[in-house]
């Protein structure tokens, strides 16, 4: 199966005037990774050989690499397969020179550029770069990058509770990722999941990942016990390489992942993987079980964004937190609760920003904790408290944190909140890379697109994402608002007809229906659809920034202003980005619109330019 086409469009951008004079002079790097050594080996990759005294080779051609490139080519060949951070590289690079924020990333883009394939270096979201082709030394040994493995959720059997198989699948993905980050690279879940939901084997899921290795299998329930029978498949030659049966007490589920968790560490030969299976496996005693089967089962009903069981969902995360004060994934997951719910309408945003700050006060010693609690802290601080200073702080404490579909949404979305759609774009991109098959980051590319005023690309990358994802909602949402007011109204509406009848209470696909029939000249039906929202307004909280862009397209636009007022009010997620939105250009000279997005410029004029480029 084909991948999407990659979205790394990168071109090299000059240097800036602080490091140009500076490129010519020699480098003053000693005997590390970078420096030159004459007992070097010569280096092989991806087509090209780089000599021990630092002639770069394309066949017989030599390329030309400046100082500082080859000092940061040697540093990523030195560590090919793992994450080497910008700040790692600046000190290679520069020592203790002071040099401009987008230095490092200058560097990588024109290194990339003169490589040629420039894709043997790979940009790994908020961490930093890794070098992905295979590193052939003096003509014998290969260093390979880390072998890639994804686990696919687990099928289930008959009476096993629906949640068991995808939980603990994800609860093995979270743990393996810490514990094997030296001698596996996990793939990205949301990926894996979307293919395997398909009906993808897990030799065809991992060959569309190009992932070394697979880990499949089932669930199924006996008498007394749960047996998970795993298999780790090879994908390249697609056999199975070994397979084991796991067996817990069907009251002790806890169990399934700590055993998994050491079979694997076993297994990749880790040190000290067996007691640091067995000490995850002491965490979960008696007193904990139970919210923690708690948790697993409100994890899986949340996600599914319907609003009952979202609402479920938080009942159920509230008690298991409750019952297991110090059950911190729990903690995090109701965050993501809070945020997502706000996002789709389904709590008032200042009672989620309530619900968030209640939550990590009861997380002691909060960074080191719990630090992927922070991008939900940097939510609320720009959206609900409009501190854009406390926001970017907590966004730098928690840069380090591998992208997953939460930190890589609020990273985002406050990137377009700012209306930095660069910045968005290469957020997007990034994850991207290690997550192709995301509907919802394929989805938010497109948004973002939108955003920046790019028709043309915002419309291509909609139509691809209907290629991939046709019946995904993210898909549906954005392609209903993007396609009609490009002129595809038809199909647009069919997309937010489609849409409505599978979320009809969320209060955003019904607001991008209305939308889509005002574009099609449906307006009374488009009204009364207006009219069911403001009357349910009156029973719960209604979001409201999307609903301006269908008054304007009713001609009223007084009643659009009227709206997007309200959704300010209200702290509304949607509503700073909404000021973006070419659907609301004929609000743009208004008074009131000006007034709204002078807000944005003072929160940004409480920055200084430097800190903002440190976070």
């Amino acid at each position: 199966m084909k991948l999407p086409p990659s979205a790394n469009g990168d071109t090299p951008a000059p240097d800036s005037p602080a490091t140009r004079g500076a490129e010519t002079a020699p480098p003053a790097w000693g005997n590390g990774a970078s420096g030159f050594n004459r007992d070097q080996p010569s280096l092989s990759f991806g087509g090209l050989r780089l000599e021990t005294d630092g002639t770069l080779f394309r066949g017989e051609e030599v390329v030309h690499l400046p100082p500082r490139e080859l000092a940061a080519l040697r540093l990523l060949l030195e560590h090919a397969g793992q994450v080497i951070s910008p700040l790692q590289l600046k000190k290679e690079l520069w020592g203790d020179v002071r040099v401009t924020a987008d230095s490092v990333p200058r560097c990588l883009s024109s290194l990339r550029a003169r490589l040629e394939p420039e894709d043997c270096i790979q940009t790994v979201y908020k961490r930093g770069y890794r070098f992905i082709a295979k590193v052939q030394r003096d003509g014998g040994a290969t260093r390979a990058p880390l072998p890639r493995l994804a686990i696919l959720p687990f099928a289930t059997g008959f009476v096993v509770p629906e949640h068991l198989g995808q939980a603990v699948a994800e609860e093995a993905i979270a743990r393996l990722t810490n514990l094997l980050s030296s001698r596996v690279s996990m793939v990205a879940r949301d990926s894996v999941f979307t293919l395997a939901a398909r009906g993808y084997t897990a030799q065809q899921v991992g060959a569309a990942l190009r992932a070394d290795l697979a880990l499949t299998g089932s669930l199924l329930a006996m008498p007394a016990h749960y047996r998970l029978r795993v298999e780790m498949i090879l994908v390249k030659e697609d056999t199975q390489i070994w397979v084991e049966d796991l067996l817990v007490p069907k009251d002790r589920t806890a169990g399934l992942e700590s055993q998994l968790v050491e079979r694997l560490a076993l297994r990749l030969g880790v040190p000290g993987g067996l007691s640091i299976a067995a000490a995850a496996e002491d965490e979960f005693g008696p007193h904990r079980r139970e919210a923690y089967e708690i948790f697993q089962r409100a994890r899986y009903e949340w996600q599914t964004l319907e609003r009952h069981r979202m609402q479920d969902g938080l009942q159920h995360l509230s008690h298991a937190t409750e019952l297991d004060p110090t059950l911190i994934p729990a903690k995090v997951e109701l965050l993501h609760l809070c945020i997502t719910q706000a996002f789709y309408g389904s709590m008032a945003p200042l009672v989620a920003a309530e619900l968030v700050r209640r939550t990590a006060d009861s997380i002691p010693d909060l960074p080191r904790q719990a630090d992927a609690v922070l991008p939900a802290m940097g939510w609320v601080s720009f959206n609900v408290d409009r501190n854009l200073p406390a926001a970017l702080w907590a966004f730098s404490r928690c840069a380090h944190l591998p992208h997953d579909t939460w930190n890589t949404r609020e990273r985002a979305m406050l990137a377009l909140s700012r209306h930095r759609f660069d910045e968005a774009n290469e957020i997007t991109r990034a994850a991207l890379l290690e997550d192709p098959y995301s509907p919802w980051l394929h989805a938010r590319k497109a948004w973002t697109s939108h955003l920046a005023g790019q028709a043309a690309e915002s419309m291509a990358l909609i139509h691809r994402g209907m290629t991939l994802f046709p019946d995904h909602d993210g898909i549906g949402l954005y392609g209903s608002m993007i396609l009609p007011f490009n002129g595809e109204t038809e199909r647009g509406l069919q997309l937010a007809h489609e849409l409505s009848l599978r979320q009809p209470y969320i209060d955003i696909a019904t607001a991008a229906h209305a939308y889509a029939l005002a574009c099609a000249g449906r307006k009374d039906e488009a009204r009364t659809i207006l009219e069911r929202l403001q009357w349910l307004s009156r029973e719960r909280f209604v979001i409201k920034s999307f609903t301006p862009a269908v008054y304007v397209a009713l001609g009223e636009d007084d009643a659009a202003l009227a709206e997007l007022q309200a959704a300010g009010e209200d702290r509304c997620p949607w509503f700073f980005q909404m000021l973006a939105d070419p659907r609301l250009k004929p609000l743009f000279e208004r008074p009131e619109f000006v007034a709204m997005k002078a807000v944005l410029t003072r929160m940004e004029a409480s920055v200084a330019p430097e800190a903002d480029r440190q976070n």
